[in-house]
């Protein structure tokens, strides 16, 4: 024997004879204004994340000028050093030249072998500033293969930033004209929904909810028994408040504001989004 099944219940629709036309005004406002938010999205998710490469190659290129800048001052200052110790070996040199003048005059062992003393410590001095410039030039070696393996990125870097600026500014031109369109829509938008009784209000809870939604969705319809934003289920006496326009209600989970199809269907079917 078959068994019966049950006969489903149809689905009760509300319309929203007794609706506050004030509400329903502001519920209409606010799903437009969510519309045009989202088309902006969209237009903006086209260019991707090529601003951020483009920052970011800023960023680094300027890093690298920094750095070459600052490994040519480090060079300069190798070079002064080198500089002083080739002045300070002339000087020992001179030294030198002058004790051994008067190693030749003296008539004593003493004087003989305090002179030799100064003619070593000179010897000495001119050997350690040898070594401290064969530091400083090994030390300008090192700075020029850091700079030249600076200098290849860079030309990298610069090049990788013309191509990202080039194809930026080429997909900008394709969407910018729809793309002030939409922002001048979305200034009007907010400017008379601001006008509504309590419509300031719903305008701060509205960008308030959409900067913390991660899909950016702050008005949303109820779809198949679900918030549209969450997904989680919406209770039929829910769903008959929500198409009574009496008042604005919320998502209990994510605290979305919820609109019927009829809203959504009047908004949708507007010029501007078709």
């Amino acid at each position: 024997m078959a068994k019966k099944t049950k006969k489903e219940e149809p689905k009760v629709i509300f319309h929203a004879i007794d609706a506050d036309k004030g509400v329903e005004k502001l519920l209409t406002s606010l799903y437009r204004l969510q519309k045009i938010e989202s088309e902006i999205d969209k237009i903006r998710k086209v260019r991707g994340e090529l601003p951020e490469q483009v920052k970011l190659l800023e960023d680094t290129i300027e890093g690298l000028n920094t750095r070459i800048t600052k490994q040519n001052e480090q060079q300069q200052e190798c070079r002064d050093r080198i500089a002083e110790h080739n002045q300070a070996i002339t000087e020992h040199k001179a030294a030198i030249a002058k004790f051994e003048t008067q190693l030749n005059k003296v008539k004593n062992i003493r004087d003989h072998d305090s002179i030799a003393k100064e003619i070593e410590f000179e010897q000495l001095e001119i050997e350690l500033c040898e070594k401290r410039i064969r530091e400083a030039n090994n030390e300008i070696e090192a700075i020029n293969r850091t700079v030249k393996e600076a200098e290849d990125k860079l030309a990298q870097k610069e090049n990788d930033l013309e191509h990202k600026k080039t194809e930026l500014e080429s997909i900008v031109k394709e969407t910018s004209e729809q793309e002030e369109k939409l922002l001048n829509i979305q200034l009007k938008e907010e400017a008379a929904l601001s006008e509504e009784p309590k419509g300031e209000r719903y305008l701060q809870a509205f960008k308030r909810i959409r900067g913390n939604a991660r899909n950016g969705l702050a008005v949303v319809k109820v779809d198949r028994d679900a918030c549209g934003g969450c997904f989680n289920k919406v209770t039929h006496q829910r769903q008959m408040d929500i198409q009574m326009h009496k008042k604005i209600l919320v998502c209990e989970y994510c605290g979305r504001i919820l609109v019927d199809d009829a809203i959504a269907e009047e908004v949708d079917n507007e010029e501007q989004f078709n």
